[in-house]
């Protein structure tokens, strides 16, 4: 049996798409005829074998770029909310899929359906889509699956993904007025610049006069930009995709995270960001019957620093050869004292998942109030470099106006 992505016409003449679940084409059609659908385009979305699986490995990419976490999350909470109400696992994908209103949702839950009426596990599955159903997401769901806890498992992962995506949306709006007052100060300067400076050059080549040095040089650099303004953006692009070509490199993205992690106020932000996922990770992992060690790997790979991230594979290590959690986090050096202490408390009480949680919310706060802090900076900060920039070019033109009315005078 293979899932169909079909378009049909119903009773109003209005061009209805879905998916659907036959062992061939021509069957799907008479499905689509019974529920007085007229087919119009009928084409294989997934199969088991054979050109399935090659159809199957598209997705994968597909959703790498699409599938935004907001849809994660909300396809995450519609399966805990009806795997606790007792409904089949194909049951309940099929329903999530009617309910979405996004073909791509639509499809990816089919698939996974598909899979699962074949008799595979649901954590077998999500392996087919590595891009959107990152390590931890799919260890969880096969510990829930292994310990019969599926329900409550999903449920803490939609809290997850929730949780993310609520700090993602948060980052980006503090973000919104910072990089809104950037491209309007860079467009006022640039306007400046290529339109009214120049006019007011010629004007003032005009009266061959020497112009004050001041003005001169505003001249040289408005004629730089006029002429040349093509060069300059080709240099920014081709220095950005050097350094991303750069960093490529193992051992050169180490060393820039590692520098990253030396700036001071945004290496307490940038750390606060990744032990805060490191430990929100490794709660919901240990919650969920994971066990430690494999917890700790999974963890560690969802952060992005590469440094901190071969930090966790040595706190790894350690845990393996007997240490406690906490001192092999403390000897790291890397993982903030306030996160250590609680990781000893949860050790120390049976309760690590629930330390771990709570140091996790603490990290949160404190990137919310670091970011604040350099918002705060930031700001008026640009606010004043505008204003410089601005009152220079004001300068550079009121200067030689100066000189003329003296000479009048």
């Amino acid at each position: 049996m293979a899932t169909y992505s079909y378009s049909a016409l119903n009773a109003e003449g209005k061009l209805v798409k879905g998916f659907l679940e036959g062992d061939s084409g021509r069957q799907v059609r008479q499905q689509l005829r019974s529920q007085q659908l007229k087919p119009v385009n009928v084409e294989v979305a997934s199969s088991a074998s054979g050109l399935g699986q090659w159809l199957q490995s598209l997705p994968s990419q597909w959703f790498k770029t699409y599938l935004n976490p907001k849809d994660l999350a909300l396809l995450t909470r519609q399966l805990a909310t009806l795997v606790q109400a007792n409904i089949p696992l194909d049951e309940a994908l099929a329903a999530a899929a009617r309910q979405s209103r996004k073909t791509k949702v639509q499809s990816l839950l089919m698939q996974l359906r598909t899979r699962v009426v074949e008799g595979h596990t649901l954590a077998y599955a999500l392996g087919d889509f590595p891009q959107v159903f990152n390590d931890m997401y799919r260890s969880m769901v096969a510990a829930g699956e292994h310990a019969g806890y599926l329900g409550s498992v999903l449920d803490r992962l939609a809290d997850y993904t929730e949780s993310g995506q609520h700090t993602q949306q948060k980052l980006k709006a503090a973000m919104v007025y910072p990089m809104l007052l950037t491209i309007v100060a860079i467009s006022v300067v640039a306007v400046l610049m290529v339109l009214v400076v120049p006019q007011l050059m010629e004007l003032f080549a005009r009266t061959n006069r020497d112009l004050p040095g001041l003005t001169l040089a505003l001249i040289a650099v408005s004629d730089f930009v006029v002429a040349y303004w093509w060069l300059v953006v080709t240099i920014l692009i081709a220095s950005i995709t050097l350094m991303r070509f750069l960093l490529r490199a193992p051992g050169r993205q180490k060393a820039w995270h590692r520098f990253l992690l030396k700036l001071p106020i945004f290496s307490t932000w940038l750390t606060a960001i990744e032990t805060a996922r490191f430990a929100s990770t490794l709660s919901i992992l240990a919650a969920s019957g994971v066990p430690l060690l494999e917890g700790l790997r999974i963890a560690g790979s969802v952060m992005e620093n590469r440094h901190l991230r071969e930090g966790s594979e040595q706190v790894a290590d350690k845990v393996q050869e007997g240490s406690s959690l906490h001192r092999a986090l403390e000897k790291s050096g890397l993982f903030p004292p306030m996160m250590v202490q609680m990781v000893a408390s949860g050790e120390a009480s049976g309760e690590l998942e629930v330390m771990l949680a709570r140091s996790a919310i603490n990290q949160e706060r404190e990137v919310e109030m670091t970011l604040e802090t350099l918002m705060s900076i930031f700001t008026p900060l640009l606010i004043v470099i505008m204003a410089a920039v601005v009152a220079t070019i004001v300068m550079a033109i009121l200067l030689p106006i100066i000189q003329m009315n003296q000479l009048v005078a």
